[in-house]
């Protein structure tokens, strides 16, 4: 696998429910030579939160990646056109 940065940038808007979300996701390797998947989330034009997974594998923060962009895009998530 590679060690460049990989990022996701994932948007729900529904107007009618005053609704204006962004989810982001970012595979980054780290200091101690393993894999990073960092998560972003709230509402636009918000900071938002922030969490950050750490893994001894690239394949295993790719898991976790598709698993959470599978739940995302169930939910109305879509990515910017």
């Amino acid at each position: 696998m590679t060690r460049e940065p990989r990022h996701l940038y994932i948007e729900r808007r529904e107007p009618d429910k005053n609704m204006a979300r962004f989810y982001a996701l970012s595979i980054e390797p780290n200091l101690f030579g393993g894999t990073s998947l960092v998560r972003s989330w709230g509402r636009i034009g918000s900071h938002g939160q922030q969490k950050i997974h750490v893994f001894d594998s690239e394949v295993k923060a790719v898991d976790l990646l598709l698993t959470l962009l599978r739940r995302k895009r169930s939910r109305g998530y879509l990515p910017l056109q």
